[in-house]
């Protein structure tokens, strides 16, 4: 299946009922999902979703990580 995650093509193995959004962060390369972030197609996926929320094909996936730092 090809998907969009973070702008970019992604093809993640199809399973009976769709890729995870874990499965879509393993096949990124994501497997440390510590202050990781997603959303599908503009909303926002609680983390405790993300292991039996699916994802469809052409879907937008965006991922965000978490940086210290801020402004002075």
């Amino acid at each position: 299946m090809r998907l969009s995650v973070n702008g970019g093509p992604l093809e993640v193995p199809e399973g009976p009922e769709g890729p995870t959004i874990r499965d879509v962060l393993a096949a990124a390369g994501m497997e440390d999902q510590r202050g990781l972030a997603g959303a599908v197609d503009g909303g926002v996926v609680p983390r405790r979703e993300w292991g039996r929320s699916t994802v469809a094909e052409g879907e937008e996936v965006a991922v965000l990580r978490a940086a210290p730092g801020g402004s002075s």
